[in-house]
Formats: C-alpha cells, sequence, structure tokens
C-alpha cells in the first residue's frame, strides 16, 4: 500500500511539473511575440488576428497559444526570421492586424516612401486652412493647427501634402532623432555626444518627416520605452524612442483627436510646448527634442475638446463642403486627373508646389527681420480683453502668426490686413461659447474682425456706409 501511495504521489507531481513547464513555456512565447511586434504602428488591431500570429508563432515550440485573454493589441513590429515559410505566415498576420488595408510604410530616416501625394498647391476652397498650415510651417512657435469640419473635406489630404511645400531639412544620417548637425538644441543625445567628442557627422537632407499618430497607440509608442527584446537578448537597458522623436523637427500629424484618450493629448501637448520629452521608465531616464509642429484634426458630431486643451492650440479653423460651383468642379477635375495618374499629375503642378516651397523658405528666413509695433501690440492686448479670452497664449499666437504672414508676403513690418487674417484663427477657439447659440461656431470670424476693427479705427467702423 506504502508503494502504491508513492508511486500515485510521484506521479501527480510529475504531470504538475509538466502542465507548469507548459504554462511557463507559453508565457514565455506570449512576452517574446508582444516584444517582438512592439515597433509596428497599426491604427488598428483585432484580438483574433495577434492571436493568430502569436499562434503561428508559438507552433514552433510545439505548442498552440489560446487566443483569448489577448485584448485588444496596437504598435506591433514583426521579428526577423530566416525560415520563409515563417515569413509569409508573418505577412498574413500583419495584413489581418491591419484590418486588409495597406500601411503607408515611412523610412529609416524619416522621410516617406510615397512621393505622390496630392499637390498642396491644387486644393481649393479651403484657404483658412491652407493659410494657418502655411504659418506654422513658417513659425513653429505659433503652436500648431487644430481643424475641425465635414468628412471629405480634405482635411487629411491637404495636411499629408504639406511635406511637399516644405523645404528640405539637414539631418545625421540614420538617427532616430532626426537630429540637426548645428543646432545642439536638436540633436539627440548619441548626436550629442558625439559632438562632443568632436566626431565627424555623416549628414543627409530628407523631407520634413509627417509622423501620424494612430488612435490605438500608447503612451509608451507614443513617448518611448525600454527595448525590452534588447533587455532579454543581453540584459541591457536600452531606451527605444516612440512617435514623439520621429516627429521631431517635422510635423505630427493626429487625426480625430476628440476620439483620443485626454491623458495621451496631455502628453502630446505638453511635449509639443516645452520642445522635449522626458521619458522615466523602470530605472531608465531619457530625454531628448520633439519640436514639431502639432496638427490635429476633429469632427464636431464625435464631440468637443475640452477648453483647456482647445487652449494648446495656437490656430484653429473650421472647414465645411465647397458650396462654390467653379472651385468644386475644378477639384473634381483635379482629383480624376490626379487619380488616374498620380506621377504625371504631381509632375504637371512642380512648378506650382517649388513656388510655395521657395515662397515658404524666404518667409523662414526672413522672419527674425519682421518688427511689430508698439501700437499693434496694444491693440491685440486690449482686442484679447474685450474678447474675454484667459491667459496670454491667444496674444502671442496673434502676434507671431501676424509675423509670419508678414514673412510669407516678403514684408518685414506687420500691418492691418495682417491682423485682420490672422485673429479669428488665433481667438476664434478661444472665446466663450454661447450654448443658446446653435449657429456661434459660424460667428467667431465675424465677431474677431469687428471687435479689431472697433480698437483700430473705431470712427472707420462707426461712420455709415
Amino acid at each position: 500500500g506504502y508503494t502504491a501511495r508513492m508511486a500515485a504521489s510521484m506521479q501527480r507531481n510529475g504531470a504538475r511539473r509538466a502542465k507548469g513547464f507548459v504554462v511557463l513555456v507559453s508565457v514565455v512565447v506570449l512576452i517574446s511575440g508582444l516584444v517582438s511586434l512592439s515597433r509596428l504602428s497599426s491604427s488598428s488591431s483585432s484580438a483574433g488576428s495577434l492571436a493568430s500570429y502569436v499562434s503561428a508563432s508559438a507552433s514552433s515550440f510545439g505548442h498552440v497559444i489560446p487566443a483569448s485573454g489577448l485584448g485588444r493589441a496596437a504598435c506591433m513590429k514583426q521579428p526577423r526570421h530566416h525560415n520563409h515559410r515563417h515569413q509569409q505566415q508573418q505577412h498574413a498576420a500583419r495584413t489581418n492586424l491591419l484590418g486588409g488595408r495597406s500601411l503607408r510604410v515611412r523610412a529609416a530616416d524619416g522621410g516617406d516612401l510615397d512621393e505622390n501625394d496630392f499637390p498642396f498647391a491644387r486644393i481649393v476652397g479651403q484657404e483658412d486652412m491652407k493659410l494657418a498650415l502655411l504659418l506654422n510651417a513658417v513659425d513653429p512657435k505659433i503652436g500648431g493647427v487644430l481643424v475641425f469640419g465635414d468628412r471629405g473635406t480634405g482635411k487629411s489630404v491637404c495636411i499629408q501634402s504639406m511635406k511637399s511645400v516644405l523645404p528640405l531639412i539637414e539631418v545625421v544620417k540614420g538617427d532616430p532623432y532626426n537630429s540637426s548637425p548645428t543646432d545642439s538644441s536638436l540633436m539627440g543625445p548619441e548626436v550629442a555626444a558625439k559632438t562632443a567628442k568632436g566626431d565627424a557627422l555623416e549628414t543627409t537632407f530628407i523631407k520634413t518627416p509627417i509622423v501620424q499618430l494612430p488612435l490605438g497607440a500608447t503612451e509608451d509608442k507614443v513617448c518611448g520605452t525600454i527595448d525590452m527584446e534588447e533587455a532579454l537578448l543581453t540584459g541591457a537597458k536600452k531606451f527605444e524612442p516612440g512617435l514623439l522623436a520621429k516627429a521631431n523637427r517635422g510635423i505630427l500629424f493626429v487625426d480625430e483627436i476628440n476620439l483620443m484618450e485626454d491623458g495621451l493629448v496631455d502628453v502630446v501637448l505638453d511635449s509639443a510646448a516645452g520642445g522635449y520629452n522626458k521619458v522615466e521608465r523602470e530605472g531608465i531616464s531619457a530625454e531628448h527634442p520633439a519640436r514639431y509642429i502639432l496638427i490635429a484634426t476633429g469632427h464636431p458630431d464625435e464631440g468637443e475638446l475640452r477648453p483647456q486643451l482647445l487652449d494648446r492650440f495656437g490656430l484653429f479653423t473650421t472647414v465645411s463642403t465647397i458650396q462654390d460651383t467653379a472651385q468644386c468642379a475644378q477639384m473634381i477635375a483635379d482629383r480624376l486627373e490626379y487619380d488616374a495618374d498620380p506621377a504625371a499629375f504631381c509632375k504637371k503642378v512642380e512648378d506650382e508646389q517649388k513656388a510655395l516651397r521657395d515662397q515658404v523658405d524666404r518667409a523662414r528666413q526672413l522672419l527674425p527681420s519682421v518688427k511689430v509695433s508698439e501700437e499693434f501690440m496694444m491693440n491685440v492686448a486690449e482686442l484679447c480683453g474685450k474678447l474675454g479670452t484667459e491667459g496670454i497664449r491667444g496674444d502671442l499666437a496673434c502676434i507671431r502668426a501676424a509675423s509670419a504672414a508678414a514673412a510669407l508676403e516678403g514684408r518685414t513690418e506687420v500691418s492691418m490686413e495682417d491682423l485682420e487674417k490672422v485673429t479669428p484663427l488665433a481667438l476664434g477657439h478661444r472665446l466663450r461659447k454661447d450654448p443658446s447659440d446653435p449657429v456661434f461656431d459660424m460667428k467667431r470670424k465675424k465677431i474677431v474682425v469687428n471687435a479689431l476693427r472697433r480698437i483700430s479705427d473705431p470712427e472707420a467702423f462707426l461712420s455709415p456706409a
């Protein structure tokens, strides 16, 4: 009897150990799969797709991991394998994770592989939005742009086409922060260390990067985190830069910002305002430059941003469906021609694009010479006081945007026409909204311009027509 009980006990212990080993292998495989996938940014993903990928990866260990409990995954990158059949399985899983849609992949140096975006110069009927984008291109200190409006009005197309009118920037080759070889405030930690040692830097010119922030992104993916793959393989703690590092010296584009978590929006706005990103993760402290132009879009039917968040954007504009028949017909004709042959259409309008690029480049060089008179500063301060805006963000946005508008036109002095063009963009979203007025949003521009005219020239404003 004693021998039988001992045999049964040993059998039970062996079964427990085998089960524990299987669970341990499953956990290790799952963690390895998630770590390997952590670098691919995906705007939409599903638990079933991730489960199929992890199951395919785990099959090489002779164990299949169930799909339950995996949850939603985002921001993933496929590990490298030499087996061709396994690479095909990875590609199929990645396609499922993207919902069958193609993902625009950006080059390692921050450029974009797609060179034929719809030309910025051929977008018609959205002049306020184009002006706001160009002003920020001239002076990023304005504070970014928030664009609200109807679907299908060209918000995302216009923003994506910005890179075709922005001048090339010089960066250190292979640097994940798009570091400047000459400006120490725009250097990543590795480049700064090389510069301090006097090492030579290999540079190259790239298009201004436009990095899109997917709705499914986590704070770790945006700000950066520990490179878990490196930590597991070598035991070393290494910082892995996030999307803010890729957007340095470029544009960070957030589509449907009113659907994003407020905490993540705060992080992005803080980095944009401060010009740097600081990360504290599991014993690692990392800091790098994050000077980018924040451009966001949203649809009013999907909810509004909190007033505290609205105030953080330098300029705000609303767009609507084009009502002018001639403009609408021209836009349709251009779009059809572009869809038929994007490369040929972009080549056709390259002269217009080049003229815009040169205009922005000249304006950037001229901006430090633009002067704002004390009278204009007094007018802006009085205007903001009468409109009841809080703080001085509105005042600064007005002055900077007016200076950029003057530079765009090749002038070194700000005029009243400049102020009239930019004050609705800089102050419209800072007005206290009247909830009882259903058309208040349509009257923002008129309210601001009329208030400015009353201050700058009250006699002319009150004189009979």
